[in-house]
């Protein structure tokens, strides 16, 4: 059996610096590191909204350096009323989701099919196991705001619709295995392709 996860950090902390060194980041100076290298306040409001209601932040090592080698992140995710965060997956994570504000619908797919989802309410919790597909839409009357924490501090992130209709898989191949035709494919590719991606 062959498990795998962020490793183990050797050191209390490891506040990234600017040089990459094979999937890190070279540490700063110990000497040079202050209290705001532990402190981000980048997520005090919401992002800028997409189409389809939703506007996440990210909280990684790219954005706050004093997560380096910690194996964790963050998402700060807002939702306009009926907003919503299509199926996606975080291959190298489990992602916890607390309700901040407001009514979620919010589930995910095992690997039978079988889904797991219910409205979540002001104060809940849910847990999505790493690399399942989940989802979650803004079911009540007012705006939604959902923290999520995961356990690495590069889940990774793969919208089921960008990889499918973005990606540039055959069309013969989308259209056998939807049932469409190459006009609905091509509308489709049109609104997923790559420089649609937020």
């Amino acid at each position: 059996m062959t498990l795998a996860s962020d490793p183990d950090p050797v050191r209390d902390f490891c506040i990234a610096g600017t040089a990459s060194v094979i999937n890190s980041l070279q540490c700063k100076n110990s000497s040079a590191v202050t209290v705001e290298d532990f402190v981000f306040s980048g997520i005090k409001l919401p992002g800028n909204f997409s189409e389809t209601g939703l506007a996440s932040k990210s909280v990684n090592v790219n954005v706050f350096p004093g997560l380096n080698t910690l194996g964790m992140s963050f998402v700060r995710a807002d939702f306009e009323t009926g907003g919503v965060n299509v199926p996606h997956f975080h291959p190298r994570a489990t992602e916890v989701a607390f309700v901040l504000e407001g009514k979620i619908y919010s589930g995910f797919v095992d690997t039978d099919n079988k889904i797991f989802a219910k409205v979540l309410e002001k104060g809940e919790v849910m847990v999505f196991p790493r690399g399942v597909v989940h989802f979650q839409m803004n079911v009540g009357d007012t705006p939604a705001t959902i923290l999520g924490s995961f356990n690495s501090q590069n889940p990774g992130l793969q919208r089921i619709p960008n990889a499918v209709f973005g990606s540039g898989i055959k069309e013969e191949l989308l259209e056998k295995a939807f049932g469409l035709n190459s006009k609905e494919i091509a509308k489709l590719r049109g609104k997923f392709s790559p420089h649609e991606l937020n």
